[in-house]
């Protein structure tokens, strides 16, 4: 059977009647928006079962069973995906082009289906088992119950092993479980459930199946919130909370609110704000903002305003602006985040400040001018090196030429003059937001600065052994895909060949096919590499590499606070010491081989400074 486009299979289901169909097999009467009627899974007689035409899904409320127009008929009537899609197709009629067929089975629904068996199991625990009281009362204190947080399918993974357990018995081995994410292995080779005592939130992949979980711990420990790993079918950096069930929302809105965590999605759904999703736990990634971009122009933030969540707000907006998408923000009053304000309010408590959301640029000068950073021409250079990198990211011309006018006019600066400083520095998204704020004041001359080492180099060397490393064995790219993020690599090609390997697996034909242009030579090379390695000690190339490229950021922040140091003034150097010194002891801790390679390139440097001048 030949392959169905992702893009046909969302138009498919946003042009299907989901009442018409489930109607002819289902007496459906209209309750609201919604229609209700008995269940067919579970043979009820009462009308638990409730098909949601606006959401395009259905849901009992006893037996839990959910989905799609397309999971309807698999469940209902035994298809399998792509016969049930075709059904739909025909009666919509949509066309779907041919497409020439895969050789073999899709080798990622071993995983689905894993992923599934353990998501129902997730689900029953949640409303049956006695230990999932503990989430049962979490969820109650804070104002939820079973019942209202249905929709989101929400679970519980129990302490111990009996999921694995459970899905032995079912015919799901070891190895499955652990491609999939579902266990995890321990440093003396024995395999442990990767769940363990967690309210469980299913995360679905565009075609709205199960892709992986995050999972939040209740009671002591830590991480508080932990995701599913990097599988065949689980990517972290290309996902987004509750996009499945938001798309057509954010399309006919023509925007999209992006909120921080799983429970501001909940809170804001629930209350009837529907084109709302959430990164998965981690800054956005350009993969998430690209996905957006396809569904609407504009975008919402709304973050906490703290410092942290202004920094994520603001690089989350460049990540944006970068793929032309417009960015407003809307400001949270003090100590609250959506979630909490919602739950006390309602939605009434929102809507305002939803509604005085502004431009990210206008909220950008809004806090600086707070600040008195326009008061004198100090400062004045400072918040211009704060709003540089928004007017850099802004990909598009109008929005880029707004900017450049306002921040011109605000700043008293000539507007050709910030166009050209604007120009002179490339953008660099990898740079961090304290980074920036921590960049030495320009302007001053080249006596007052030392050459940067040049990290550049090192961590694209890096990130060439790594790859090389990952194509020698399938074992090291298993073990990669629990501790090395995309957002690791900085060098394009390399990046899209990692994201690659993490779909493809160690297969050189199948990644020829899909390699972007311009990133042939890079795989040649790498191929090379990785042939070559034989012999040598992969284990300490490995290491090395990972803890440069994720120490990379760090050292960064720490030179830019050596420059700061070196042209503050004495009244502010004490202090500054004081930090840099943190900084320091904290590098050589966590990184003690990647701080001894940039000590000595920064003696290196320094050295070369200091020389006098032939």
């Amino acid at each position: 059977m030949s392959m169905i486009p992702d893009e046909i299979i969302e138009q498919i289901r946003d042009a299907a009647d989901i009442v018409g169909l489930i109607g002819e097999t289902v007496e459906l009467k209209r309750t609201g928006s919604d229609y209700r009627g008995a269940c067919p899974f579970h043979g009820g007689t009462h009308r638990n079962f409730a098909v949601i035409p606006k959401k395009g899904r259905f849901y009992c409320f006893v037996c839990k069973e959910s989905g799609d127009v397309f999971s309807y008929l698999i469940k209902r009537f035994g298809m399998d995906y792509p016969t049930a899609v075709r059904e739909v197709a025909g009666r919509t009629g949509i066309v779907i082009p041919d497409r020439p067929s895969r050789q073999g089975p899709d080798p990622r629904e071993p995983l689905f289906s894993a992923l599934s068996a353990a998501h129902e199991w997730f689900r029953r625990q949640l409303h049956e088992s006695p230990e999932a009281g503990t989430a049962r009362e979490y969820l109650a204190g804070r104002g939820l119950d079973l019942d209202t947080v249905a929709p989101f399918e929400l679970g519980y993974a129990p302490r111990g092993n009996a999921l694995p357990e459970e899905l032995a018995r079912l015919g799901i081995g070891e190895p499955l479980m652990l491609e999939a994410g579902l266990l995890a292995r321990r440093d003396d080779g024995t395999m442990h459930a990767k769940f363990r005592g967690r309210l469980m939130f299913p995360i679905h992949d565009p075609r709205g199946r199960v892709c992986g979980f995050g999972g939040r711990l209740l009671g002591t420990g830590e991480p508080k919130y932990l995701n599913s790993p990097e599988t065949l079918v689980f990517h972290k950096g290309t996902m987004l909370y509750n996009l499945h069930q938001a798309r057509n929302a954010i399309r006919k809105e023509g925007s999209v609110i992006l909120v921080e965590g799983y429970f501001d999605v909940l809170r804001l759904v629930l209350a009837g704000l529907e084109p709302v999703v959430a990164p998965l736990g981690t800054a956005l990634s350009a993969e998430q903002a690209a996905l957006l971009r396809r569904l609407a122009p504009s975008a919402t933030l709304l973050l906490d305003s703290d410092a942290a969540g202004l920094k994520a707000t603001f690089r989350a907006a460049d990540v944006l602006l970068a793929h032309e998408v417009r960015v407003r923000v809307a400001t949270m009053p003090p100590g609250e985040d959506p979630d909490s304000l919602v739950r006390a309010g309602g939605l009434a408590a929102l809507e305002p400040v939803l509604k005085d959301a502004i431009d990210v640029m206008e909220r950008k000068i809004q806090i600086l001018e707070r600040k008195g950073w326009f008061a004198d021409i100090e400062h004045r250079r400072e918040a211009l090196d704060r709003l540089l990198p928004t007017i850099r990211a802004a990909k598009d011309p109008i929005t880029r030429e707004l900017y450049l006018s306002l921040v011109a006019e605000r700043a008293g600066v000539d507007k050709k003059v910030l166009e050209k400083e604007a120009e002179a520095v490339p953008p660099a998204p990898h740079l961090s937001a304290a980074t920036t704020r921590m960049a030495a004041p320009a302007g001053q001359g080249p006596a007052r600065h030392t050459p940067a080492p040049d990290r550049r180099r090192d961590g694209a060397v890096a990130e060439r052994q790594l790859l090389a490393v990952l194509l020698s064995s399938p074992d090291w790219l298993a073990q990669a895909r629990e501790t090395v993020s995309e957002a690791w690599f900085e060098v394009p090609a390399y990046r899209a060949i990692y994201g690659l390997l993490l779909v493809c697996g160690v297969d050189p034909g199948t990644i020829v096919e899909r390699l972007p242009e311009g990133s042939q030579a890079h795989w040649t090379d790498l191929l090379r590499r990785a042939g070559e390695l034989a012999g040598q000690q992969v284990d300490q190339i490995y290491v090395g590499a990972c803890q440069l490229l994720e120490a990379r950021p760090y050292l960064r922040e720490y030179d830019a606070l050596m420059a700061r140091l070196r042209a503050a003034p004495a009244t502010e150097q004490a202090t500054l010491a004081d930090e840099t010194q943190r900084q320091m002891d904290e590098l050589k801790r966590r990184f003690p081989d990647a701080w001894q390679r940039h000590n000595v390139r920064t003696r290196a440097n320094l050295a070369a400074a200091r020389r006098p001048s032939p």
